[in-house]
């Protein structure tokens, strides 16, 4: 150590604590602070966790610390973490505090989905830190449950205004990608001088200046190795020999050095330190239960003790990580076998039946029955807390431990569906090949094939995923109906997605299967909705619309009794709100399905579907003319998609960029989808990268490019952008002058908007006709088109139809007439934000003599899209609380996000916020 006016330092570390000194402060001065404390083993990260925690007075400290043989246990680091706070529970709200008391097994109940636990966890430690700031420092994240350091990364991202700070400490390298983008700080090797000093200090006698050289090189700064590579050398060693060995891994060799001062003690002691590394929570209780089991002495702790390597108090805790890996590593198998069967016999069956079938699998030799069907107890345990992925380790567990051959691919089977659902697709596919090789009834075959091509479309969602979909659901039609129809309707969905990159027409292929499938007795709205898609993709868009309308209604209004319905729901949603917007045109069905979808996610907790919901739900919004609103519910779809390690959804977003005229950012949002999407086989995204290359080159006025985009994303009639893709290519045709290409596009157009019948379709197909009629005609078919497209919620549509009637009167001399429309839309494109058409309206407007006066910005605009959310949440009346509920913010920081809106928008309190906000965004729920 080293000191200064500021308190003692770290040896080496100034900068460090000068980082960590800061976090302290702004914590204690009611702000948010998250650290990532990254390094290799040995670098001191422990020691600057045990700096915050030796510096925080004033404040309370809630600790936690990954162990490698716990890794699998669900929300094992998080309840470690939180167990101390657990009596500020009851001043959540009951959703949050249930999930929170069934997460960690205090309390029984429907499964939760694990971000309403991590928003429940994010209250706990606002509530804490309301009483005084709160300082949580988890080490060994590379150790930590993957359920706990994904709730843990969620909260991280959600913290704002609360006195709370989050620091982890990382082992480099790792494989953790949750904690990506979080603040960090690396911690590397000590200098020279410093690492030389430390040396010295810790070898008092004499050190030869060349073995003194060689630790020091060997070392390269870590503190760790400074200290014990030195350990178990003989003085003869120190003082000239070279007792290094220079051919293993630097941690290799410190922990070997650890390994060496475990074998200088006693066996007895030896034994018990083993018991103690297998026992990962550090319970002393067990541990001496356990060691009286194996006849060992209350006595053999204190050699281990004296020599500094463990500590035996109310908990046992080893001095570094790798002491307890030293010792694990070293044991040998039937050692390690002995210690987890007396541990198992230590450990509670009722208070901890986990723990404890845990310990008997790695107790077994070979296979037993009885153990694998323990694991198996266990992971339905597991799963009923939210715990996936311990459910998954359980069934793989058990999947090894089972002979019979029929049995052992039963659990395969489902141990890969699990490993599959908790987000780990590549061992699933190992289960799956395990599953394979053992007897299967035919119902097994099916729904390992089923299972084989979810894994193929959520890996890539490319061509490779619909052919297998379609064998499995034809698998399935005659062994479970029900669900041969849900996978028939998911082949559809993946091949929509493959688009044209699907090889032979794999949309119909799918679709006449469908059709041919066995009907559903009873029908139910996913079967309306498979048949109204079968529909449409065999006969064409106009037979399909009125299956579809029939499924999106009955869809829409479905009863969902339970969590397992409401994810179906959820999960389909998407496709078929895609249908409603780009099919049927019917945006008070789109308006509808969206708000529903986003409520019931919320309401879930789901945030694994919420970013894709919230996605589809920003259309509304968008098409609404509300861009500030539109980009707001993109920009939380985005934050909970990194808060959850999901790559961004970039379809709203890329349809936003397009519409605004930010040529850059699209161009950008364009390229990045495109290459991304090609590489995948997903071909939608390359006929939405056409349609929004088109509505930015028609704003533009680049009207060649605005082609070559509304072809791209018009051919080969891919599903979803065909009939919006081919008005821009009307509109881009005659402004081009190549007339033969919009008429070449009218019949496709007309065909799908007809069918559907609603007033945004025929609003858009009679703007569409204007264009390339003459004279009168044309005249009433504006007229019609900015009638039809006035009453429906479609603003930027309407705008457009005001700004081509406008060029159109100006080009007929009525420059009157002309100054009415082009300055209604040039005044509307303005404020919705839509820039290049707004100033292809101005360059009108000038044209015909008008002076257009600068636009001034509104003060609302100001806002960020997290303030314009929280203001409109408040405007409604919704609480602190319950806006939080809704943003998954703590109640604190939305306070924040008010104090930054009344001071962006002059107003001193919630009840003038509605005169504030004149032009009020329709809201999605």
């Amino acid at each position: 150590m080293s000191s200064s006016t500021s308190g003692p330092r770290l040896r080496g570390r100034r900068t460090e604590c000068e980082t960590l000194d800061g976090l302290l402060r702004n914590v204690r001065a009611g702000q948010s602070r998250v650290l990532v404390v990254r390094g290799e083993a040995g670098t001191g990260k422990t020691a600057m966790l045990e700096y915050l925690r030796d510096r925080a007075s004033g404040c309370r400290v809630a600790t936690a610390s990954g162990v490698e043989a716990e890794m699998e246990l669900p929300f094992a680091g998080l309840h470690q973490l939180c167990a101390p706070m657990l009596d500020h529970l009851e001043r959540l709200p009951s959703p949050q505090r249930d999930a929170l008391r069934t997460a960690f097994g205090l309390g029984a109940g429907d499964t939760p989905d694990r971000f309403l636990v991590a928003l429940a966890t994010l209250s706990v430690l606002a509530e804490v830190a309301e009483e005084r700031p709160l300082i949580c420092l988890v080490d060994d994240v590379q150790w930590l449950d993957t359920i706990s350091v994904q709730t843990l990364a969620f909260v991280a991202r959600r913290l704002l205004a609360e006195s709370v700070a989050l620091v982890f400490a990382l082992r480099e390298p790792a494989d953790q990608t949750d904690l990506a983008g979080i603040p960090d700080m690396v911690v590397r090797g000590l200098g020279d001088g410093d690492a030389r000093a430390l040396l010295d200090a810790a070898i008092p006698g004499r050190l030869d200046e060349r073995v003194r050289d060689r630790i020091l090189a060997e070392a390269r700064g870590n503190p760790l190795a400074l200290l014990e590579l030195h350990r178990g050398m003989a003085p003869a060693d120190l003082a000239g020999g070279f007792g290094l060995d220079a051919t293993s891994p630097l941690m290799g060799r410190v922990e070997d050095s650890f390994l060496r001062r475990v074998r200088s003690l006693p066996a007895e002691t030896q034994r018990l330190m083993l018991v103690a590394a297998a026992e990962p929570v550090g319970d002393a209780t067990v541990l001496w239960r356990a060691a009286e089991r194996l006849g060992i002495a209350l006595t053999a702790a204190s050699p281990a003790t004296a020599a500094g390597l463990i500590d035996v108090g109310a908990r046992v805790g080893f001095r570094h990580p790798l002491v307890r890996s030293a010792v694990y590593r070293g044991a040998q198998p039937a050692e390690r076998q002995e210690a987890h069967g007396a541990l198992a016999a230590a450990t509670d069956p009722d208070a901890d039946p986990d723990r404890r079938a845990w310990h008997r699998a790695h107790a077994t030799v070979g296979t037993d029955e009885a153990v694998a069907e323990e694991l198996e107890r266990s992971a339905g345990r597991a799963r009923a807390r939210g715990g996936v992925a311990a459910a998954a380790a359980f069934l793989e567990r058990a999947t090894a431990l089972t002979s019979d051959p029929a049995r052992r691919g039963a659990r395969a089977l489902a141990a890969a569906q699990a490993k599959f659902e908790s987000a780990a697709p590549e061992a699933a596919l190992r289960l799956v090949a395990i599953a394979e090789m053992c007897p299967l009834d035919d119902l097994q075959h099916a729904r390992l094939a089923r299972l084989h091509a979810e894994i193929a479309f959520a890996l890539r969602r490319g061509s490779d995923a619909p052919p297998l979909l379609l064998d499995a659901a034809r698998r399935l039609e005659g062994l479970d109906p029900a669900a041969a129809r849900e996978t028939h309707l998911q082949a559809i969905g993946a091949a929509v997605y493959a688009g044209r990159l699907s090889a032979e027409s794999g949309v119909r292929r799918a679709a006449e299967a469908a059709r041919a499938a066995p009907a559903a007795p009873a029908p139910r709205p996913i079967d309306r909705v498979l048949d109204g898609m079968a529909r449409r993709f065999t006969e064409g868009p106009a037979a399909g619309v009125p299956s579809l309308r029939r499924a999106l209604e009955a869809f829409r209004d479905e009863p969902l009794e339970d969590h397992e319905a409401t994810m179906r729901w959820l999960l389909l949603c998407p496709v078929v709100q895609s249908m409603a917007v780009f099919e049927l045109w019917d945006d008070d069905a789109f308006r509808g399905l969206a708000t529903r979808a986003v409520r019931l996610a919320r309401d879930a907790g789901a945030l694994t579907t919420l970013p894709v919901a919230l996605t589809y739900s920003a259309g509304v919004p968008l098409f609404g003319g509300e861009f500030a609103a539109a980009a707001a519910v993109i920009e939380e779809a985005d934050a909970i998609s990194a808060a959850t390690g999901n790559a961004p959804i970039l379809y709203a977003r890329l349809l936003l960029c397009a519409w605004r005229g930010d040529e850059a950012e699209a161009r950008e949002v364009i390229e990045a989808g495109t290459g991304n999407a090609t590489a995948r086989g997903e071909g939608r995204v390359l006929a939405l990268a056409g349609y929004a290359t088109a509505v930015l080159s028609n704003g533009l006025g680049r009207y060649e490019a605005a082609i070559d985009g509304a072809m791209r994303g018009s051919d080969d009639d891919d599903q979803g952008y065909a009939g919006p893709s081919l008005a821009e290519l009307v509109e881009a045709a005659t402004r081009a002058g190549r007339p033969e290409l919009a008429d070449s596009a009218m019949p496709r157009l007309e065909e799908r908007t007809r069918a559907a019948g609603t007033d945004w379709a025929l609003g858009i197909l009679a703007r569409s006709r204007a264009l390339t009629t003459g004279g009168g005609a044309a005249d009433a078919l504006h007229r019609e088109a900015i009638e039809r497209l006035g009453r429906t919620g479609m603003r930027v549509e309407l705008a457009r139809a005001r700004l081509l009637y406008g060029e159109w009167l100006r080009r007929e001399d009525r420059r009157v007439d002309a100054r009415e429309h082009l300055r209604a839309a040039h005044e509307m494109l303005t404020l919705i934000g839509a820039e290049a058409f707004a100033e292809r309206a101005r360059r009108e407007l000038v044209a015909t003599g008008e002076v257009v006066r600068r636009h001034v910005v509104a003060t609302r605009d100001d806002l960020t899209a997290q303030e314009l959310q929280v203001a409109l949440l408040a405007d409604e009346g919704l609480t602190n609380r319950q806006i939080g509920a809704e943003l998954f913010l703590s109640p604190r920081t939305v306070e924040w996000h008010l104090g930054n809106v009344f001071a962006k928008l002059g107003i001193g309190s919630r009840r003038e916020l509605h005169d504030a906000l004149p032009e009020r965004p329709r809201a999605v729920a």
